[in-house]
């Protein structure tokens, strides 16, 4: 049986390029097709359902604001822009997008739950129940019960944890935390809502906790010994108790000291 000669190299060369050219025609016949469907006027973006947590947002207004800013049809919106869009809204937290055939995008957004002022009362800046700084305008009629948290950029998380664990051990006394600060050297100060301030010093949360729990345990004893007096700060930086300035308390005569407010009160505590 004759065998089949082999096709010469320029040949077998020549059909390569063929095939390589035919495809390649083939596929940008295919992209350019793509192309037009995607950009057809039937898969114009018709609707934009929005859901979820709105009770700070207007979904209307959300349109108005946001629509103009998207770019594309509905096969070709990058969904992670559209995500960028929305949560850079005041109030959203998260937004979950997704297409829903034939021409519908399906928003549902998260907002922030405001649990503090990061700064002083009454600014733009809040933080959320997770410790996250955000911005927002509030209008709350609990906004005056919110306490001010203050620290570094970046420990807003940790300035909110530690409230979480003091405010309980300072409002079973009746004196909630009405500001709480982390300095840039690491120096933990809260006031209470009373007006008293109390130096927490350095330390993690568990030294921190355990000075308090010690200074809340022997408060009551401190106020009825001096007649039920104010107290106006607490040092809680000593290793064996505490000092306090309680006011209208004296314990100098001389003139420039009797003008003062309060004395300081030195204050030890034994060891069960």
């Amino acid at each position: 049986m004759a065998t089949r000669s082999a096709l010469p190299f320029d040949v077998r060369l020549m059909n390569w390029v063929a095939s390589a050219l035919f495809l390649g025609v083939a596929l940008a016949a295919l992209g350019s097709a793509a192309l037009w469907a995607a950009r057809h006027p039937s898969w114009t973006l018709g609707h934009i359902v929005i859901d979820g947590e709105v009770e700070h947002q207007n979904e209307v207004a959300f349109r108005a604001i946001l629509a103009p800013q998207l770019r594309g049809s509905f096969l070709t919106l990058d969904l992670q822009e559209v995500k960028r869009l929305f949560e850079s809204a005041p109030w959203v937290r998260q937004a979950v997008v997704k297409r829903e055939f034939p021409n519908r995008l399906h928003v549902t957004l998260e907002e922030h739950e405001a649990a503090a002022w990061w700064g002083e009362a009454g600014s733009d800046t809040l933080v959320n129940f997770q410790g996250v700084v955000f911005e927002a305008d509030p209008d709350e009629p609990q906004t005056a019960t919110w306490p001010e948290l203050l620290g570094p950029e970046g420990r807003s998380e940790q300035v909110y944890a530690l409230y979480r664990q003091l405010q309980p051990v300072f409002q079973s006394l009746q004196h909630g935390i009405s500001r709480l600060e982390l300095d840039a050297s690491g120096h933990w100060r809260a006031t209470l809502t009373g007006g008293t301030v109390i130096e927490l010093g350095r330390g993690d949360s568990t030294e921190l906790l355990a000075r308090a729990r010690r200074f809340g345990a022997t408060w009551p004893e401190l106020i009825a010994r001096y007649g039920g007096r104010d107290l106006e700060s607490a040092d809680l930086r000593y290793p064996n108790g505490y000092a306090v300035r309680m006011r209208g308390v004296q314990t100098v005569t001389d003139d420039k000291a009797a003008a003062a407010l309060a004395a300081r009160v030195r204050v030890r505590v034994r060891k069960k």
